[in-house]
């Protein structure tokens, strides 16, 4: 009996000690949000390094309607750059993916590792030539005599169809790679009988591919989704007009030049993470059964 009692106390004594270490590494990991949280609902006066771990003595949400009706705009910017970008680079992948891995033809091996290097292109190596080919594109836009009213599709320099444009294409490389690897997984049989029934290239993946990769959709577009978000880079460089900002930048704008207002800077910053930090919650799942889909070779 004492046997029995020893070895079950070990048993859950582990188990208790990995939950208070997981528990103790969360704690540790949260701390920026607690700071972050906790100064966004003090006042200007309170927000200051001396007291940067104390509550706020009257907490209130002054700041977040402060940093909203400043970044409420942006907030605008950014949607129609993400939604369009992830769509399409999601889209543009899967079908990248569809090809290279049940269509191969000659070169495929070789055009795969191309397509994959740009995943490894720093931003910041490319940024001159890319604002010269956008600004190529304002021109010829300029030259086909293209109406004032729809210069802001061209995907041109110093526009949101332009910023988007460049995700999509960066987003190319990952996407594919996603796709690529769990259609992999999927059984070339299927794909042969498709074909056997009369079905081309275009319905076998519309019919075939396309119901099966809802998995695949999940964490591509998740991902995209989070990255063209949270970039800063491009959408500094690439955007003329304040006014076509997103997000990201205008936060950054929020400082002042002599006066930071750390709790309007803190609110600001929340603000503006909550579209990804909602999408992690509510779909979470679904980003970690999408991975998990294409993990085996079935």
């Amino acid at each position: 009996m004492k046997a029995a009692q020893r070895h079950w106390w070990l048993r859950h004594s582990s188990r208790l000690g990995i939950y208070l270490a997981l528990l103790a590494a969360s704690a540790f990991y949260l701390l920026p949000v607690y700071v972050l949280v906790v100064t966004s609902l003090k006042s200007y006066a309170e927000a200051n390094l001396a007291g940067m771990w104390h509550l706020p003595s009257a907490p209130s949400l002054e700041s977040f309607l402060r940093a909203f009706e400043q970044l409420r705009p942006h907030f605008r910017n950014s949607f129609y750059l993400t939604i369009p970008a992830t769509l399409l680079s999601s889209l543009l992948g899967s079908v990248n993916g569809y090809v290279l891995s049940k269509w191969r033809f000659r070169g495929s091996e070789v055009l795969f590792p191309i397509m994959l290097f740009g995943m490894f292109i720093p931003y910041q190596s490319i940024l001159i030539p890319l604002v010269q080919v956008l600004q190529r594109v304002n021109e010829m836009a300029e030259a086909l005599w293209v109406p004032a009213a729809l210069r802001g599709l061209v995907p041109g320099y110093g526009s949101i169809a332009g910023l988007a444009f460049v995700h999509i294409v960066y987003g190319i490389p990952i996407t594919t790679l996603i796709f690529r690897n769990y259609y992999a997984t999927v059984p070339n049989e299927l794909v042969e009988a498709a074909k056997i029934d009369g079905a081309n290239i275009f319905k076998v993946y519309r019919w075939v591919l396309f119901p099966l990769s809802m998995p695949a959709f999940a964490v591509v577009m998740i991902w995209q989704f989070t990255s063209i978000w949270n970039e800063f880079l491009f959408a500094l460089v690439l955007t003329q007009n304040p006014a076509i900002r997103p997000v990201t930048v205008a936060l950054y704008n929020l400082a002042g030049s002599y006066i930071v207002e750390w709790n309007v800077q803190m609110a600001g910053a929340l603000l503006a993470a909550m579209p990804t930090l909602l999408v992690y919650i509510f779909l979470g799942r679904f980003f970690m059964r999408g991975l998990l889909a294409g993990a085996l070779k079935g």
